[in-house]
């Protein structure tokens, strides 16, 4: 059974997921499977697969295609999958987009290429997505900027929003972005655009609590603690703002430990190897290893956060 499309009404957790392998580097299909089971346990909303912590430009097109369908078979419809399907050209693009949406995928996310500068060559390259993807498949508009090194406005992601229809979430993950996600959702309150989903992908959700009072309606982003955005998420619908940022207080250090740059994929898949979620931590390269160290301080944040849990209740 397939999960319902994409639409601007989504909410909630979308875990963007790792890619978990053997100690030997290939696909561990056993390994995505308790993956899928642990996400979908801890209450996620949705799975988002192939993004960057997915390690996607690191799988051929043919791992690609073999891991999406592994967890689409195991979620069987309970959720949504979004895929990434950004890619250098648009031939590969619609490859990927028609391949996994007939295999059962809700919708597909795309980011800007690095090639593109300006305001105009911005909005003219998604409305070239919208064609190439047509109107039948929804997709998410990814603004990461430090990831791809594009710098979109409030108003041109209004722009895109208003051109593509097809175009029904935004991936809100610049930083600082707290003035750019209001000036959005203040412009869908003027009436200046339709209103979308806009979920936030600042790792880990390290701005979470003040993302979803300034209007986001969830999370797409990873962390080995997926339970944290959760509840987040819960207390902040059910009007219980100080339980939110408490609950959040207590996985802090260990989310801004896990967002390292570099280290923090490897940080990430330790701690899930640990949880026994995946079998093996081992990250394609280029990804460093975690020194003893490392291990030493990921062992006290986790005995430490433990702490703050009970002491939360």
């Amino acid at each position: 059974m397939n999960a319902p499309r994409l639409d601007a009404d989504a909410r909630g957790v979308y875990l963007i997921t790792v890619t978990p392998f053997t100690d030997g580097g290939a696909l561990d299909l056993a390994s995505t499977d308790r993956m899928v089971d642990f996400c979908l346990e801890q209450g996620v909303t949705g799975l988002t697969v192939l993004g960057i912590m997915g390690e996607a430009p690191k799988l051929t097109a043919e791992e690609a295609r073999t891991f999406v369908r592994q967890v689409l078979a195991r979620a069987g419809g309970r959720v949504p999958v979004v895929v990434g399907v950004s890619s250098p050209g648009f031939a590969q693009m619609r490859e990927l987009a028609d391949s996994v949406m007939a295999l059962g995928a809700s919708g597909v996310m795309v980011a800007p290429p690095a090639t593109v500068r300006t305001d105009d060559q911005i909005t003219a390259y998604f409305q070239m997505v919208s064609e190439t993807l047509g109107p039948e498949v929804p997709w998410a508009l990814q603004d990461h900027p430090v990831a791809t090194g594009v710098q979109m406005t409030a108003g041109v992601i209004v722009r895109i929003l208003r051109d593509n229809p097809s175009c029904v979430m935004l991936k809100h993950e610049d930083c600082p972005g707290l003035a750019k996600l209001s000036a959005i959702r203040a412009a869908s309150e003027r009436g200046e655009v339709r209103r979308v989903s806009v979920l936030c992908g600042n790792g880990g959700g390290l701005f979470l609590p003040e993302e979803l009072s300034r209007g986001a309606d969830g999370a797409m982003t990873g962390f080995a603690y997926p339970e944290m955005m959760v509840g987040v998420c819960r207390a902040h619908a059910a009007g219980d703002i100080e339980r939110a940022h408490d609950l959040f207080d207590a996985y802090l250090p260990l989310a801004r430990y896990e967002q390292q740059p570099g280290i923090g994929l490897a940080v990430r898949k330790h701690l899930l190897a640990q949880r026994g979620v995946i079998a093996s931590s081992f990250a394609r390269r280029p990804t460093p290893k975690l020194s003893a160290a490392d291990v030493a301080d990921i062992e006290r944040l986790v005995a430490r956060q433990t702490r703050r849990l009970v002491e939360l209740g």
